[in-house]
């Protein structure tokens, strides 16, 4: 997740390297064939370029806020998350004050639950801030399931289920912790199926055909600046049309493990903080800090 600090320099020109340059090819091959070619060359309006150049940002303005609305309902989740990790954990813990053990041994598991979803949904190794908190048992019940967390899940109703039977908690309690069992699990829900619909691929396709359109048609009409100017300017004009659509582009899919991902394992290690302290321990570990002073993940 980006921060509100300054983005260096280079991290928005890494973005934009390969288009810029294309862009000049672009432009160059142009002014080649004016050089060459001027007077069979049509002249070209200057109204015509900015007609697609008003279309062009439409067209972004759209997808800047289709891409958001997937990366807002991805936070809100994780939001969903905090909340009802929160609750789960102060409910075992005071409802089953009895069964100190198990409770903890649900709180612990919570905590693991937390990283290793943020780890699934990004294609990474679901252990790594997880199998420290997980009992053996847990840790190889998880490991024969294609989905981890799903797995860790079913063993919280599992311990619920044996305290219940136990008659160490009543049954409302027990439904209780089921109703906030069911808010994960589909918290959880939401945030896959954010992660595997996949935004239509043509549509990005399109964009980037009009933006050279666009480009071929603004060096054209440009062909009577002389020198390098018309090229700066078409370079100028061009690139923040492509840094718009690298924005929507990364925003579209928040747990693509980049910079502008929801802060996934950051959010987790504010519940471990959290959950750990409700459990009595004195030392934790420090929140998350920001990678190259910019963004969090």
């Amino acid at each position: 997740m980006l921060l509100e600090a300054s983005i260096p320099f280079m991290y928005v020109a890494r973005k934009v390297r390969s288009d810029a340059l294309l862009v000049v090819l672009i432009a160059g091959s142009v002014e080649l064939v004016v050089v060459f070619a001027r007077k069979s060359l049509p002249d070209i309006p200057g109204t015509l370029p900015a007609f697609l150049g008003t279309a062009i940002s439409l067209l972004l303005s759209f997808k800047l806020n289709q891409s958001y609305d997937r990366w807002w309902e991805a936070r809100k989740v994780w939001g969903s998350i905090v909340n009802d990790s929160r609750t789960l954990v102060r409910q075992v813990l005071t409802f089953a004050e009895s069964d100190r053990a198990t409770a903890e041994r649900i709180s612990r598991r919570q905590i693991a639950w937390c990283y290793a979803l943020g780890q699934c949904l990004r294609g990474l190794d679901w252990k790594a801030g997880t199998a420290e908190h997980l009992s053996e048992e847990d840790l190889a019940h998880a490991s024969e399931h294609d989905n981890k967390p799903l797995a860790l899940m079913q063993q919280h109703a599992r311990d619920v289920t044996a305290l219940a039977r136990e008659g160490k908690v009543t049954d409302f309690q027990r439904m209780a912790i089921d109703e906030t069992l069911t808010r994960l699990v589909d918290s959880m829900g939401r945030a896959e199926r954010i992660r595997s619909t996949v935004f239509p691929r043509t549509y990005r396709l399109f964009l980037h055909f009009f933006i050279y359109l666009f480009i071929t048609f603004l060096a054209l009409a440009l062909a009577e600046i002389d020198g390098a100017w018309g090229l700066a300017i078409t370079v100028a004009v061009a690139i923040p049309f492509f840094l718009l659509e690298k924005t929507a582009f990364h925003m579209q899919d928040p747990f693509a493990n980049l910079p502008t991902d929801v802060a996934c394992t950051a959010i987790a290690r504010t519940i471990e903080i959290n959950l750990r302290q409700l459990l009595g321990d004195r030392e934790v570990p420090p929140p998350v800090q920001p990678s190259e002073g910019f963004y969090l993940m």
